[in-house]
């Protein structure tokens, strides 16, 4: 049984992919982890598959003939671990950590979520400490979205919230100090889970197909009363966005569809009504004030009609 599995999915970010990988196995060395890397690519049409298995053949491919979706995609992995599968828990790994390819590890941050994980009994989940390449600061953790989040995403509001608590931000400071602290979830390019939180409360929901399935699976740990923490001694570049760029106003109705479907799904009844109705203004706001070209106003349009219910 290893100590952990890590899983990447990849799509279409062949050179992003190898840098990852390159970096998760150098810090792996130095860890004294017994782990194993698993990649899972959505059907790339780039050559990812062959680079991957020709630079690391250490690594473990699993090559998908369609685009499963990251959700999709990271519950092959974990079902070819032996999850869900009936197998006996001690078979599998005690952690398993999912990780962005547009992410470089940096020295010993892969030993240090892990540790976090494992001195709390109670923590079920942890994220890293992120920056961009430049190396600024770059947001991790998030308390879970809420009408505060939606109100500042469409309407004028004053500057100094932004990063606040009201935007659903953890003080800079918390991250600084180098311990551990409570959080509603990771973001999704960084998130280390101990083998019986899956077990608890099963994989991604792959009705997610693109965003927001980080946010729904830390929501149901938290009520099967778990504990998620960000760990800012362990440290990771994330690039962000590599793979989701590529098809912007596709991303556009893939990130809305989502957020609407987590409102339905965990908020009250009448924040979820609120919350369209939210969207559904911001939307038409956007459409009217962006300059953006004609496909992505018209995803706009489609987001408008989704939260308004005439779809």
């Amino acid at each position: 049984m290893s100590d952990l599995v890590v899983i990447f999915v990849t799509w279409n970010v062949r050179e992003l992919a190898l840098e990852a990988i390159g970096s998760l196995l150098r810090d792996l060395e130095s860890s004294n982890l017994g782990t194993e890397v698993v990649v899972v690519d959505s059907a790339s049409t780039d050559g990812t598959v062959d680079a991957i298995k020709q630079r690391f053949p250490e690594v473990r491919v699993i090559a998908s003939a369609e685009n499963l979706g990251f959700g999709g995609a990271n519950n092959l992995g974990m079902k070819a671990l032996g999850f869900e599968g009936g197998h006996d828990a001690s078979d599998l790994p005690e952690a398993v950590y999912l990780l962005n390819p547009d992410t470089i590890t940096q020295p010993g941050a892969t030993r240090a979520l892990f540790d976090a994980l494992m001195a709390d009994a109670g923590v079920g989940l942890v994220g890293a400490n992120l920056t961009y390449e430049d190396g600024s600061f770059q947001h991790g953790a998030f308390a879970f979205p809420g009408l505060r989040q939606l109100w500042v995403e469409f309407f004028p509001t004053p500057g100094r919230l932004y990063e606040s608590r009201f935007n659903g931000r953890y003080p800079r400071e918390w991250y600084a100090r180098k311990t551990p602290f409570e959080i509603d979830f990771p973001l999704g390019a960084t998130m280390m889970l101990r083998r019986e939180v899956i077990l608890q409360t099963g994989m991604f929901d792959e009705q997610f197909f693109m965003y927001c399935e980080e946010i729904d699976w830390a929501w149901r740990i938290h009520k099967a009363g778990w504990r998620v923490q960000c760990v800012p001694a362990a440290h990771v570049v994330h690039l962000s966005g590599q793979s989701t760029g590529q098809v912007r106003p596709q991303s556009v109705l893939n990130l809305w569809s989502s957020r609407l479907r987590l409102y339905k799904k965990h908020l009250p009844v009448w924040k979820w009504w609120l919350a369209r109705l939210l969207i559904a203004v911001g939307m038409r706001r956007k459409r009217q004030q962006e300059t953006a070209s004609q496909a992505v106003k018209d995803a706009y349009r489609q987001v408008e009609q989704i939260a308004l219910g005439r779809t």
